[in-house]
């Protein structure tokens, strides 16, 4: 099995550098036009990135799963420009930048991590520019296909109200929709678990021109 570079082997020695906090769901972790100072490493639970509009609307940008971090745009110690919530009770370690800068001395290939994990933020966030002239199938199929690339697995590990909570979408409509997807080979979903079968399948019904021998954007 493929696992993400951000992974709780890769970081469970560091955690003693960060600080435990537990946030309820729906409850604001950092909000958009407020200082930052440092990143969030997200052990448990699902946090939500949405941007807010000028109407005062959210706009789902991505969402985090276990292993990975977030709020990494602050390290130059200047206002967030998104906000994360949690969609479901989490628990987060916060690394300040002098915490980092002590993980640094002692690792320091984790900049190298960083440097990645931003790479991979960016091109996230210029995916979900284009996601508000979606269709309801076009967002999930994007945003399983922006997990599948962060997380390095094809296996995605959210429940269908999950995924709900983190599209703005009903439980009703997105089970219709992946009942739809199962019936043509594209996803499996049980549990608490969605295995994405057919990812260049699921990548056509955002983008209808692709060819269906593209290489998966995620590692076999």
């Amino acid at each position: 099995m493929v696992i993400p570079y951000e992974t709780d082997a890769k970081w469970e020695s560091f955690l003693k550098y960060g600080t435990r906090q537990f946030w309820k769901r729906k409850t604001v972790i950092y909000k958009q036009g407020t200082m930052g100072e440092g990143f969030y490493y997200l052990h448990k639970g699902l946090v939500k990135i949405v941007s807010t509009t000028v109407k005062g609307n959210d706009r789902l940008l991505n969402i985090v799963v276990p292993g990975q971090i977030l709020g990494i745009q602050s390290m130059d110690q200047q206002t967030h420009f998104t906000s994360a919530i949690a969609a479901k009770n989490s628990v987060v370690y916060h690394f300040s930048c002098c915490q980092f800068q002590e993980m640094l001395k002692v690792q320091p290939e984790l900049l190298t991590l960083l440097t990645q994990t931003i790479h991979q933020k960016m091109r996230t966030l210029v995916s979900a520019i284009n996601m508000k002239a979606l269709t309801s199938e076009e967002h999930i199929a994007t945003l399983l296909l922006n997990i599948c690339e962060e997380y390095k697995n094809y296996e995605v590990p959210l429940t269908q109200q999950d995924l709900a909570d983190c599209a703005g979408l009903t439980r009703i409509t997105v089970y219709k929709i992946l009942r739809q997807w199962k019936e043509q080979g594209m996803v499996e979903f049980q549990n608490r678990m969605f295995t994405i079968k057919d990812p260049d399948l699921l990548r056509a019904t955002v983008y209808p021109d692709t060819a269906p021998v593209i290489p998966s954007i995620c590692a076999r």
